[in-house]
């Protein structure tokens, strides 16, 4: 996918290059200062089909922009990158893809893209301006690493969290009838009974509203005293991810590409940050889940000797878990082959530190014969 950069400061046209670089699914195509000139672009290369883009800038603010793209029915994505927090709540009204706040991390832009590009396979480019119908298009709900719904029509906006919650609840547990009681103590608990099954009137009243605009309204049901998510043609992230896992028992030469492509699809852990606590047992689950399939798909590349795509993928786990030592052996065994005694060194160093430091034990006897067994065969190879 090709995308544009749209920053005042061209510094940052340099940060961002130098970590969508590192990504092979896009290819920055250009890099503009205003708006005006990242308009002329597009005009003449309608192939592109992403934009980062800054908020705040002189001769024309990246909102107004996002505003004109969404008007003119662009397909164009768009991401905001700005240091302006305060604007995210009116940045989604322009259903943009993501909000990101510099500093950016590597890891938080390769979920960027990598939802732009599962929305770019799915479904249309999201316009607030389309009519809003039941018959609007399938339904994607993104919930690993957010709590998103959009279809053809565009992208619901929670009027609340705990009606973002509740949907995330119903979705859990989609087609069942769910007690107005249990929902009552799983959600709103620690309340009084009287003012949560206030508040659980109040959230399923915001919820019907916050989906109304997408033609959705209806998808929740009113049962024999409780609800029920209903949906026909939908596409839900979490349960193809795990489903794509478990048709992959084993990872080779013949398949490696499509497991790639599949840890892709992984763009957080379930729910992202919201961590409701009656979805913590799955979200531990499908963490451990993406964990395993990384492991064993960077085990694939590394004897394919593709180090530098096992070294990204056992990279993101260190990030996830820095005490987890078979990531660390892995890291250490693409050190030696790719001829790297100083990174290989300072890995294991910055290690035994971390484990003295945060646990207050050494490293395992397997790990220090390893690091020795490493280290002599680079020595021996000079």
């Amino acid at each position: 996918m090709k995308v544009i950069l749209v920053d005042d400061e061209p510094m940052m046209h340099l940060i961002l290059r130098k970590m969508l670089v590192k990504l092979p699914e896009v290819h920055v195509a250009g890099a503009f200062t205003d708006t005006k000139s990242a308009a002329s672009f597009l005009n003449d290369n309608t192939d592109i089909g992403l934009a980062f883009v800054d908020i705040s800038m002189p001769g024309g603010s990246g909102m107004e922009f996002a505003a004109r793209m969404e008007a003119l029915a662009s397909p164009l994505q768009i991401v905001f990158v700005t240091s302006h927090k305060e604007f995210a709540l009116k940045a989604y009204e322009l259903s943009v893809v993501d909000y990101l706040v510099k500093p950016v991390s590597q890891e938080r832009l390769q979920r960027t893209v990598n939802r732009a590009l599962a929305s770019q396979r799915g479904i249309h480019s999201p316009s607030l301006s389309a009519p809003a119908s039941e018959n609007s298009g399938r339904i994607v709900l993104t919930m690993l690493g957010d709590v998103v719904v959009s279809n053809d029509a565009g992208r619901v906006k929670w009027i609340s969290r705990k009606c973002a919650e509740l949907f995330a609840y119903l979705l859990f547990y989609r087609g069942k009838r769910i007690p107005r009681s249990r929902l009552v103590m799983d959600i709103f608990g620690g309340m009084h009974q009287t003012n949560a099954e206030n508040y659980l009137n109040t959230t399923v009243y915001q919820l019907r509203k916050s989906l109304e605009p997408l033609g959705m309204r209806e998808v929740i049901r009113s049962e024999n005293d409780g609800y029920a998510l209903e949906l026909k043609d939908s596409v839900i992230d979490y349960v193809e991810f795990e489903k794509q896992v478990e048709e992959m028992p084993s990872i080779d030469v013949g398949n490696v590409e499509r497991a790639l492509h599949i840890e892709r699809q992984y763009t957080g852990d379930l729910f992202g940050d919201k961590a409701y606590v009656w979805a913590i047992h799955e979200m531990v689950r499908y963490a451990e889940m993406y964990t395993s399939f990384v492991k064993r798909l960077a085990e694939v590349l590394i004897s394919l000797r593709d180090t530098t795509s096992a070294s990204k993928l056992l990279l993101k786990l260190n990030e996830r878990n820095q005490l987890d030592e078979s990531v660390i052996r892995h890291l250490m065994t693409i050190r030696e082959m790719t001829g790297d005694k100083k990174g290989l060194t300072a890995l294991y160093t910055d290690y035994v530190r971390l484990l003295s430091r945060e646990l207050g034990i050494r490293p395992s006897e397997e790990l220090i014969h390893l690091f020795d067994m490493l280290v002599s065969r680079l020595t021996n190879k000079k």
